[in-house]
């Protein structure tokens, strides 16, 4: 593949101003989409480097240490729309990304792609990064969509349906667009570096499973570790689990 020109990439960004620019029209806060393209500008530039030297040492305890900071990262960030409740839903957060994370890594390093060696950097890093992400979504949308349901009145059975559901939209739409509407990201990097299509399609399999797979055990297990609420606002509604 061709290296971008810093010029060329800069078209990208056109997108990007047309949406803050509606965001500014409107009278919606233009800041914190102003402060995720700077994250995500200085996170990408660092983490070329950082990646690079990961790559060249292939150390099995710095594999491992970025996974554990990328499992913090992912756990903490997922609770952002929670952000006053944050602390005390952490520790759930993080056991269940954890959980269907590692359990999903696991199963991809080992019985799919069987690297060698197994820890090898320039494999478990990507993918690891690929299943977190999309834990960290599910448990995101899962948390906030239950505490939104149960605020309302919701019963703990029912809000855990709601936000069960609500994780599971996207995922959803995926596995029915992809083919037809999209070309998602593994496959259409490989295609664009010379891969025959048939060979990026079974990539994108893996892919698909493992993110569906990863999100939706995050999602179960962190409704799972909710408590159930002793009273709400309708303390006559009668459920049954």
């Amino acid at each position: 593949m061709s290296v971008i020109p810093l010029t060329h990439l800069a078209f990208a960004f056109l997108p990007l101003v047309l949406v803050t620019a509606v965001l500014w029209r409107w009278s919606i806060g233009v800041r914190p989409l102003g402060h995720a393209t700077l994250r995500m500008l200085l996170q990408l530039g660092l983490i070329g480097y950082v990646l690079t030297f990961l790559f060249d040492s292939n150390h099995p305890g710095l594999v491992a240490s970025v996974v554990a900071v990328m499992l913090c990262a992912a756990s903490w960030i997922a609770l952002r729309p929670l952000a006053g409740r944050r602390s005390g839903l952490y520790p759930r957060a993080l056991l269940a990304i954890a959980g269907a994370g590692l359990f999903t890594l696991a199963v991809i390093v080992l019985g799919v792609l069987r690297p060698t060696p197994w820890f090898d950097a320039r494999t478990l890093l990507p993918i690891a990064g690929m299943i977190f992400s999309n834990a960290m979504n599910s448990v995101s949308l899962a948390a906030e969509r239950y505490e939104h349901a149960a605020d309302g009145g919701a019963g703990h059975v029912d809000a855990r349906r709601q936000a069960l559901e609500t994780a599971l939209i996207p995922l959803l739409n995926a596995f029915f667009a992809v083919g037809l509407v999209a070309l998602p990201g593994m496959m259409t990097g490989q295609i664009l570096a010379g891969v025959a299509p048939h060979v990026a399609v079974r990539y994108q399999i893996m892919v698909m499973c493992m993110t569906f797979g990863a999100a939706g055990l995050a999602a179960i297990g962190y409704l799972a570790l909710v408590p159930r609420r002793t009273a709400h606002p309708y303390p006559d509604r009668v459920e049954n689990d």
